[in-house]
């Protein structure tokens, strides 16, 4: 088992540039690669902070013929991200209108800074501030 780690985490999403947009130049991400699938009509898009091959990453899953946006359900929670000025991310996302439900600030029943943040499709993004 310790020769396992996780390679990635696969979000379903309705509009691939505004999601690549959102990853990479409001979270700092690097868009990896992209790769479109003509026969099954859809394409994926990797993106993250380090190369595949020692650090996860997200796959952008988008297929083409989605029209509506995906339904999270309730088995989803989040992705997290360690952020340095929790304060000064959260009002530099709020500037780009990026929604905000829960502001930055000490978590309940601890004193860790976190915020959440949502991405284009609605998913939670949890930031952690790191000192």
């Amino acid at each position: 088992m310790s020769d396992f780690r996780l390679l990635h985490t696969m979000l379903r999403v309705l509009d691939l540039d505004k999601s690549i947009d959102f990853y990479t130049r409001l979270l700092g991400m690097r868009l990896l690669r992209r790769n479109d699938y003509e026969g099954g009509r859809f394409t994926l898009a990797f993106v993250g902070y380090g190369d595949e091959s020692d650090t996860a990453v997200l796959e952008l899953t988008h297929n083409w013929d989605q029209a509506e946006p995906y339904e999270i359900g309730t088995g989803y929670g989040h992705i997290a991200l360690g952020v340095p000025d929790i304060y000064a991310t959260c009002d530099k996302l709020a500037a780009e209108g990026v929604k905000i439900p829960r502001a930055p600030g000490p978590m309940k029943h601890g004193s860790t800074v976190i915020a959440f943040i949502e991405d284009p499709d609605g998913y939670k993004v949890e930031l952690i501030e790191k000192k």
